[in-house]
């Protein structure tokens, strides 16, 4: 069991290098109670739209365990909402958690859908040299959540893994596979039902991109899992069912 530190939301919108021309990443924490809806939080809004939100990443959700190894690293503060994250959790294995995962939070019933990927808009936002490359490596991404049941969240609520899919995969696993980087240490706490075992979160894993893949597929095709269309284009790409782009 874990718990909901802050729900963030954006603060305001930023002119932004990029190709939008503006960005949505100033996320901070808002008082009191916040709704849930399949396209994530009540007044929160993506500005990349083309790349982030949507039904399969409505969510996104970073634990505080990861955000003390970052200021640790960082030598400053990692303050809710600083990565553009919505929820900011702790007890909860965020990166080892299974995709496909359930978790209850407040009265809204969220599933992990996929590890973030970050981005330039990412690296403008914290200003520090080489991020995009530093948050691969470390393999501390955080999770993208889609809704399965709406309702309302607010800081103080409990995080309860309420199903944990048998296939396995987490969101390091699969990152650590699409991007040629370490599995990754993970917080010993919050492993959920039927989780690993503490000790074997750490170790490397012996599957290859294919096999993770498959497994995912076999998950999916059974009806077990649903995976999102980038991770279902991503996972046939790596079985071999499709052309890379």
């Amino acid at each position: 069991m874990g718990e909901l530190l802050a729900v963030c939301r954006v603060h305001v919108l930023h002119p932004d290098a990029g190709t939008v021309g503006v960005t949505a990443i100033d996320k901070r924490p808002v008082d009191g109670r916040v709704k849930v809806r399949p396209l994530g939080l009540y007044a929160d809004v993506q500005a990349d739209r083309a790349n982030h939100g949507g039904r399969d990443q409505a969510v996104y959700a970073y634990a505080q365990e990861d955000a003390d190894f970052w200021a640790a690293e960082l030598g400053r503060e990692v303050t809710p909402g600083l990565f553009g994250e919505n929820l900011r959790t702790r007890g909860l294995d965020v990166n080892h958690a299974v995709i496909g995962e359930r978790w209850r939070v407040g009265s809204a019933l969220l599933e992990v859908t996929q590890p973030r990927v970050p981005c330039q808009t990412f690296g403008r936002r914290l200003g520090e040299q080489r991020w995009v490359r530093r948050f691969t490596q470390a393999n501390r991404t955080g999770a993208y959540l889609r809704v399965i049941e709406n309702g309302e969240v607010g800081a103080g609520d409990t995080v309860d893994v309420v199903h944990r899919p048998v296939h396995g995969v987490t969101v390091a696993d699969w990152f650590a596979g699409r991007y040629g980087v370490a599995r990754g240490e993970g917080p010993t706490t919050g492993a959920g039902p039927d989780g690993p075992a503490a000790d074997e979160k750490g170790a490397p894993d012996p599957d290859t991109l294919e096999t993770l893949a498959q497994r995912l597929l076999n998950a999916h095709a059974a009806g077990d899992i649903r995976l999102s269309i980038d991770m279902l284009r991503r996972t046939e790409q790596a079985a071999g069912r499709a052309v890379v782009d």
